[in-house]
């Protein structure tokens, strides 16, 4: 099976691309470090199926991080038939460079060039047919996000299949003389072409240098003979010279190809930054976005949950009234249709709406401000740089912000990232909050544990920094242009969302719901409640609600479906005080990620990591909602 793989450095739209062909099956966001891992898909092209990859977004092929390595690993070694480079074409001369890397894989390269739209806003004007003939290579100007040029850009990579690319890359004399030496020694005891090969250890790439250690011991040994003959002589390291070297032909070929025939050089997009990102007014329209926000998700929420849980109230009765004399039946009906009411009542209205709203800011490019706004927060506080990328993710699922922290260079920065990362309120934790909170006491409420939430991850930042003190580099973040959000792009990565709840959380959910309904039955909730005694005396809450904590690690929202059922109440307002709701929602959000969350840490992180970070997370739970009972106490709210 043909197999074709999409490469491009973050934010030129790969996985838009991949999405329009392959259905939503890789998220798309507008900030990098977002795929870490390749997404593969089988999708059909003019009746021919192949295999479709979608590798994370790199600057280059010399595997200095995580996401390069990756790349770098797959290209070397999966067999790929054809490559797609994704560019921006209003970044062309930016984004050549890693063209030029492709090139020199002997690898039939296709080059597509997205974003012609905002090319031609910019005034760039691009000559492909020109492009074309000077790098050897198939050249389609496309439109990714409008379906524009993708059809023509696969039919065109079919063709490019058969037909090998041969590089016209040559550098400065000095420079070719040692790559052609240094080829001449290699005899395909690396996985990569010679003259590639060459280069990799000339720039002194870490990995191709540790397999020529042991496999072409000659050929280092030269290469490195050549560095040090060419830092003398220019002055420069070897890797740097080979980079500036790459980058001049990438000029030279932007300026032969491209010309720019205006300059809009400040429209009403710079006018809208100069307010969303800055370091005052950027922070007051992060709080209006926010509020706007939780008023949308609140709003369609509340407008679903009351007429939907009065509707299961009745069927309820219904039911009741047929199986009275049956109790066992009777008790796990009423856990079922519980389990199924929890998703259509109180999960899905705000889980929903909660996804919508966040693909219409990614859509946008709103979230890479955020994360230029809070990185600039956490500065202040102590903590660094590219932490604030997991951080943003976790509002969405904790789980791939917890993979995301691959992207960050030191374990140490791992560790911190993958912490805050938890304790973000994902949308699992936004159902309890607007489940809760916002339903019983206002969205000003739920907006208020958002920001405090906030609060709480900084400290804890600046806290771990300054326990773990090391310096780290800071946010290196690309500012993708606003676009319009299409309908098509965020109802996908809804659904895509979504489908997650439905098909993993919402079976758990029922089952959980039948598991407690059978606990209750047989008096053995009082058990497990007597276990969590303490803690719940401690949080001045019913002992009723110890069993909900216990399904609350499964899944967040799994707390507030069966603290619904563990107090045989629709409207828990009747049995707990506006303290206890607060106390609750606010140690439910903090309190240990859910098992999802859990594995993830102990892959990423190792098992003593995620002991600690589950044992943090509960203490700080413990703290905040402790405070948050004595607050409410003494400002006597019953």
């Amino acid at each position: 099976m043909m197999r074709i793989a999409l490469v491009g450095q973050p934010n030129c739209g790969k996985s838009t691309l991949f999405n329009q062909v392959a259905g939503y099956k890789a998220l798309t966001a507008n900030f990098p470090g977002t795929t870490v891992t390749y997404t593969a898909s089988r999708v059909s092209i003019k009746r021919q199926v192949v295999e479709l990859v979608d590798l994370p977004g790199t600057y280059s092929l010399v595997g200095a991080n995580p996401a390069e390595s990756v790349a770098q690993d797959y290209l070397l070694n999966h067999g790929v038939d054809v490559i797609i480079n994704v560019v921006d074409a209003s970044l062309l001369e930016r984004s050549l460079d890693l063209t030029l890397e492709l090139l020199e894989l002997g690898v039939p390269l296709i080059l597509g060039l997205n974003m012609m739209d905002e090319a031609r806003r910019k005034g760039v004007a691009i000559n492909h047919s020109k492009l074309s003939e000077q790098i050897g290579a198939p050249v389609v100007p496309l439109v990714a996000r409008k379906g524009i040029g993708v059809k023509e850009l696969f039919a065109q990579a079919l063709v490019t299949a058969q037909q090998p690319t041969r590089s016209k890359v040559y550098y400065s004399r000095d420079v070719e003389d040692a790559l052609s030496q240094i080829a001449s020694t290699l005899d395909h005891q690396l996985p990569l072409p010679p003259r590639l090969a060459a280069i990799k250890l000339l720039e002194g790439d870490t990995t191709i240098s540790a397999l020529a250690s042991e496999r072409a011991s000659q050929s280092l040994d030269l290469a490195q003979k050549f560095q040090r003959t060419l830092s003398e002589s220019r002055g420069r390291s070897a890797d740097v010279i080979v980079a500036s070297e790459r980058h001049v032909v990438a000029l030279n070929l932007f300026e032969t190809s491209a010309t720019v025939t205006h300059s809009s050089s400040f429209d009403l997009r710079d006018r809208i930054d100069d307010v969303l990102l800055h370091p005052f007014w950027g922070y007051v329209a992060l709080l209006g976005i926010l509020f706007l926000f939780f008023q949308f998700v609140y709003g369609v929420g509340t407008l679903i949950e009351g007429p939907t849980s009065n509707f299961f109230d009745q069927v309820l009765a219904a039911i009741d009234a047929h199986l009275v004399e049956i109790p066992v039946a009777l008790q796990l009906v009423h856990g079922i249709v519980d389990g199924i009411a929890g998703g259509v009542a109180i999960v899905l209205p705000y889980l929903v709406s909660f996804l919508l709203g966040l693909g219409i800011l990614e859509d946008v490019g709103y979230l890479p401000r955020v994360a230029f706004l809070v990185d600039g927060l956490m500065h202040r506080l102590g903590l660094h740089g590219k932490a604030v990328i997991p951080f943003i993710l976790g509002y969405g699922c904790n789980v791939p912000a917890v993979m995301a922290t691959r992207i960050l260079e030191e374990p140490r920065d791992r560790v911190i990232g993958a912490t805050l990362a938890t304790m973000v309120p994902c949308a699992a934790r936004l159902t309890v909050i607007f489940g809760l909170a916002a339903f019983y006491l206002g969205p000003g409420v739920a907006a208020g544990i958002y920001i405090l939430n906030l609060f709480i991850v900084a400290i804890t930042g600046a806290v771990l920094t300054k326990l773990m003190p090391e310096v780290t580099p800071g946010l290196i973040l690309e500012m993708p242009v606003y676009r319009a959000p299409t309908l098509k792009n965020v109802i996908a990565k809804g659904s895509y969302r979504i489908k997650e709840f439905v098909t993993v959380a919402w079976p758990v959910l029922i089952g959980g719901s039948v598991v407690l309904s059978l606990l209750e039955f047989f008096k053995l909730d009082q058990i497990v409640n007597a276990i969590f005694a303490p803690l719940t005396w401690l949080l001045g809450l019913p002992s009723a609600v110890g069993t909900t904590l216990i399904f609350g690690i499964l899944r967040k929202e799994l707390a507030l479906v069966m603290l619904r059922q563990a107090l045989n109440t629709n409207d828990v307002s009747t049995v707990l005080s506006i303290a206890q709701m607060l106390t609750f929602t606010v140690f439910v959000v903090f309190y240990i990620p859910c098992l999802a969350t859990l594995a993830a840490l102990n892959r990423e992180l190792g098992r003593r990591n995620m002991l600690g970070v589950a044992a943090l997370t509960t203490i700080i739970a413990l703290v905040i909602s402790l405070a948050t009972r004595a607050m409410a106490l003494m400002l006597g709210i019953a």
